[in-house]
C-alpha cells in the first residue's frame, strides 16, 4: 500500500465534565474511567485513519498520570496516529484537565496505544504510511520506531512468561487457603 496520510486525518477530540460517580475516594477521577476514555478515543482515531469498520487494541504501552483530575475540571482527550508499521498504528493520547472556575489548563496524562485494523474476515490489513507535519508529530514519529521495538520485546517476554505461569487454581497447587 503506497497511500499516505497525515496525523490530523485521525484526530479525535472529546471533552467531558467529571461526574461524581467517576470519582475515587480521593475525589479525583478514577484511573479506570480515564483508561476507558483513552481506549474509546484511540479506537476512533485508528478507525478514522484506517477507514475500516474494525480496529482492535493490540497493546497499551503506558498511561502516565501526571496530574489529578478533579470534579471541578473538564477532561479533554485528544488522540491521533503518531506512528505506523505495516499493519499497526500507534495512537498518542493526551489528556488536558481544565479547571472550569479558573480556566487553568494542565496536562493530566499521556498514553500510547497500538491498534491493528481488521478486514471483514477479522484478518489484519495494511494501513497507510504516516507523514508527520508539526514539530510535535515529527517528534512522536521519530521516536516511534524505538517504542515499536520495545513493544515487540515486551510481547515476546509476555509469551515466554505465559509458558511458565500456570493456570491452576491456588488450591490445586497445594497452597492452603487461609
Amino acid at each position: 500500500m503506497n497511500e499516505t496520510k497525515f496525523p490530523r486525518e485521525s484526530l479525535i477530540v472529546n471533552t467531558d465534565q467529571v461526574m461524581i460517580n467517576d470519582l475515587n475516594n480521593y475525589n479525583t477521577l478514577f484511573g479506570g474511567v480515564l483508561m476507558k476514555k483513552l481506549d474509546n478515543n484511540a479506537t476512533l482515531s485508528a478507525r478514522r485513519y484506517a477507514r475500516t469498520k474494525e480496529c482492535v487494541t493490540a497493546s497499551t504501552d503506558s498511561i502516565d498520570f501526571l496530574h489529578p483530575i478533579h470534579q471541578s475540571d473538564s477532561v479533554c482527550v485528544e488522540s491521533f496516529v503518531s506512528y505506523t508499521g505495516n499493519k499497526s498504528m500507534e495512537i498518542f493520547c493526551k489528556v488536558i484537565a481544565e479547571d472550569m472556575i479558573t480556566g487553568e489548563r494542565r496536562m493530566a496524562a499521556t498514553a500510547f496505544l497500538t491498534f491493528v485494523a481488521l478486514d471483514e474476515n477479522k484478518k489484519p490489513i495494511s494501513v497507510p504510511q504516516l507523514v508527520p507535519e508539526t514539530e510535535e508529530e515529527k517528534f512522536l514519529y521519530e521516536s516511534g520506531k524505538e517504542r515499536a521495538e520495545r513493544r515487540r520485546t515486551r510481547k515476546q517476554h509476555s509469551k515466554e512468561l505465559t509458558e511458565i505461569i500456570g493456570l491452576e487454581k491456588p488450591w490445586e497447587k497445594g497452597v492452603e487457603a487461609k
